[in-house]
């Protein structure tokens, strides 16, 4: 691996609502097409990581969100890769997925996402490091 190249570098959303986690089906056309995972993409020059955030959801599911924190990082394997993982706040419940983007939206448990076909491999593995102590935090009566 050349050190000199830096990453690509990511946002990914995370939004929880009654205990479930959002998440999406890619769009046939575009990178990993048919895919399910969370919101999110490309760090635009000069954009700070929330306001990529913002924008991604807005681009992909037009819903507004409001960054609480970045909660996670994924670097992939080949370095060529960085994803920085941020829970959100919903502004509002009516999302509409740009179909040229995202195919299918659900609000999902981590074992149904898990039991998806065709989950990324990063989701998955946010899912075991971090997303189900994350729902179980959250839930009612719970600190």
């Amino acid at each position: 691996m050349d050190n000199s190249v830096r990453p690509r570098e990511g946002v990914v959303v995370v939004v929880i609502r009654d205990g479930r986690l959002l998440i999406v089906r890619r769009a046939p056309g575009v990178p990993a097409g048919g895919a399910w995972c969370f919101v999110g993409g490309a760090i635009e020059p000069g954009e700070s990581q929330p306001h990529a955030v913002v924008r991604e959801f807005r681009e992909e599911v037009a819903g507004r969100v409001h960054p609480i924190k970045k909660i996670w990082e994924y670097a992939r394997p080949d370095g060529k890769l960085r994803l920085h993982w941020w829970l959100a706040e919903l502004d509002a419940d009516e999302l509409r997925p740009d179909p040229a983007e995202v195919s299918e939206v659900r609000w999902c448990m981590p074992a149904e996402i898990q039991a998806l076909p065709g989950v990324l491999a990063s989701n998955l593995t946010f899912l075991r490091e971090v997303g189900y102590r994350l729902i179980d935090r959250r839930r009612p009566g719970r600190d």
